[in-house]
């Protein structure tokens, strides 16, 4: 049988790559730990401190389900090597649907999991803070920027992160000028770090009355939501903080208080704002934290000589610098220019299907 060869030298070539993961992921490794984390769970006072024991437990968590697939992926593949075996042994031709279904779902668990080998960087396993800005265009970029938020929220709804948002600011007439949230789940900055850019839309603009198609830019910043401590010395004459109403889905005090932030960097001109805390020390709280941050990410660019990669904003939101477009007239394709990767469903990506081409950033980083 033809068919039945052609399977068995597929999962042959397997063998060797199915190997390099399983050292690659530290099974052994990973399952030492969650014994340690499970005898945590078990020693007196663990549930005396709420947040350290919601850490272990998220860590416990992700391990277990770490472990799992892991362990689903060896016996999917010895699973289908048996299939093989009794294919060939029987010369049962009804045996190929089955093991072909089998090795799909082993290819589909296989590749997931590779991807997550390249989630190595220092802060890929962090939270992520993204930050969209319309660009020029009035109306119809606030629209595209609204387009994005709900694309980046189906997303983390799909991957079941959690997302809060930080800093909102509403459109004249529709969509949105700025939002900051912040999303919340096992590799989000490792995942959403393909996003920093300018994103291109094309279409036929709804707030147009001659039917012309319309091109509109926003930009996506995204940094990681580091935990702990950052030693950076900031000046007080370095920062100009002000004070401005909350707005948007900020809670009880929208609009009542003064209890929004906005802290500039005089040195760099960074910005960054916070209103969805409760009162106005905690917003300056967290927006200093996010400072420290994209202050911790610009020293270390620069240390690389790569301070352009890092200061997204430094770029204007306009043609030529758009790092994927979203073309919906006069034929539909979603293409990301730094891979090639593209999509001729755009609905279907403005939905939040967009794995594919955050797999396709991580694997071009394992090339470069």
């Amino acid at each position: 049988m033809v068919e039945l060869d052609q399977y068995k030298g597929l999962m042959n070539a397997y063998e060797e790559p199915l190997s390099e993961m399983r050292d690659s992921l530290d099974s052994k490794g990973k399952k030492e730990r969650i014994e340690e984390l499970q005898r945590k769970t078990e020693e007196p006072g663990f549930w005396d401190n709420p947040e350290e024991s919601q850490k272990h437990m998220k860590e416990l968590k992700y391990l277990q389900e770490q472990v799992e697939k892991i362990d689903g992926l060896y016996t999917a593949f010895e699973d289908v090597g048996v299939l093989l075996q009794m294919a060939e042994e029987e010369n049962d031709v009804s045996l190929l649907g089955e093991i072909k279904e089998e090795i799909e779902t082993f290819e589909a668990t296989f590749e997931e999991l590779r991807i997550q080998t390249l989630l190595s960087g220092e802060y890929d396993g962090c939270d992520a803070i993204v930050t969209l800005h319309a660009g020029a265009g009035g109306t119809e970029s606030c629209d595209w920027a609204g387009m994005l938020y709900r694309m980046y929220h189906r997303w983390a709804d799909k991957r079941g992160f959690s997302l809060q948002v930080l800093d909102y600011l509403d459109g004249d007439i529709t969509g949105i000028k700025g939002v900051t949230f912040e999303v919340r789940g096992e590799n989000a900055y490792g995942y959403l770090k393909s996003e920093k850019g300018v994103h291109r839309l094309v279409r036929i603009s709804p707030f147009n009355a001659t039917g012309k198609r319309q091109t509109s830019f926003a930009s996506c910043d995204v940094v990681p939501d580091i935990e702990e401590e950052i030693d950076i010395e900031i000046g007080e004459d370095d920062l100009k903080i002000d004070t401005y109403r909350a707005s948007g889905a900020g809670g009880q005090h929208v609009n009542k208080t003064s209890s929004a932030i906005r802290i500039t960097h005089l040195p760099t001109g960074i910005v960054v704002q916070c209103q969805n805390e409760r009162s106005q020390h905690h917003n300056r709280e967290k927006a200093m934290q996010m400072l420290k941050v994209k202050l911790q990410l610009l020293k270390e660019q620069e240390q690389a000589d790569k301070v352009s990669d890092i200061r997204g904003e430094i770029k204007e939101i306009g043609f030529g610098n758009q790092i994927r477009s979203y073309v919906m007239q006069p034929y539909t394709l979603v293409k990301d220019h730094r891979t090639g990767e593209e999509s001729s469903n755009v609905t279907a990506v403005l939905d939040g299907n967009i794995d594919s081409f955050m797999n396709a950033y991580l694997k071009q980083g394992l090339k470069s």
